[in-house]
């Protein structure tokens, strides 16, 4: 996949746990990871914005593209 999650890298400068994060973004520990692992096939722009906001950080700090092979 050419689009990778940098959620885990945010999360260890943060210092937040998934759990933490999970609960002030309003979404499940489960669906948490399965946008940390990148298996998520989509992501909302609600969502996206309240990671941001709770991270203090900018889309581009969590997704980043990258150019297949």
């Amino acid at each position: 996949m050419a689009i990778i999650v940098n959620l885990d890298v945010m999360m260890a400068k943060r210092k937040i746990s998934s759990n933490e994060l999970a609960e002030k973004i309003d979404i499940t520990p489960a669906n948490l990871s399965v946008l940390k692992t990148g298996k998520a096939k989509a992501v909302r722009f609600s969502t996206l914005e309240k990671l941001c906001e709770v991270l203090d950080c900018q889309p581009g700090d969590i997704l980043e593209y990258r150019k297949d092979d």
